[in-house]
């Protein structure tokens, strides 16, 4: 199995502040079309395809991968992403929150497999080394927050 987790500052110093209400609309928009927050070509396809009151549904292509994902918002607070079909099962949380200092917080934590693959064996493990590195999931809430900041800036959020 595959666990990750990580947390960045939402406002570093140096940067223009984002509210809570300003992070949620970007967490919601990148749920609804990934597209507008993955660098160019990465996502080929960000379709909802289903929508009730309580979740949606997403088919997209990323990174080659056909995947569908069933994803349920807990308004401005979390983003959890189920991996109904692809090369993955499990699911992504993106999770906004308050540190004990009052300081505004986006974590990420998933818990994975790997379809028909061997738990444990040397394709999660390298998934795993995967999310873990500085290109893994820490650079892509920095990457959230920057395109957030610039959705903002070009009164698109």
């Amino acid at each position: 199995m595959i666990f990750s987790t990580a947390t960045v500052s939402v406002n570093p110093d140096g940067e223009t502040p984002l509210t809570r209400e300003q992070v949620w609309k970007g967490l919601e928009l990148k749920a609804r079309d990934a597209r507008l927050f993955l660098p160019p070509g990465l996502c080929a396809k960000c379709d909802v395809t289903e929508e009730s009151a309580t979740h949606f549904v997403r088919d997209a292509t990323i990174a080659g991968a056909d995947l569908r994902e069933v994803i349920v918002l807990e308004p401005q607070r979390k983003v959890t992403f189920f991996q109904a079909t692809g090369p993955r099962e499990g699911a992504i949380v993106n999770e906004v929150f308050e540190d004990e200092t009052g300081a505004l917080q986006l974590k990420f934590y998933c818990y994975l497999g790997l379809r028909d693959r061997a738990p444990n064996g040397s394709e999660e493990q390298a998934e795993q080394a995967q999310f873990d590195s500085d290109k893994g999931y820490k650079a892509a809430l920095v990457s959230t927050l920057k395109r957030t900041r610039e959705m903002l800036a070009e009164g698109k959020l």
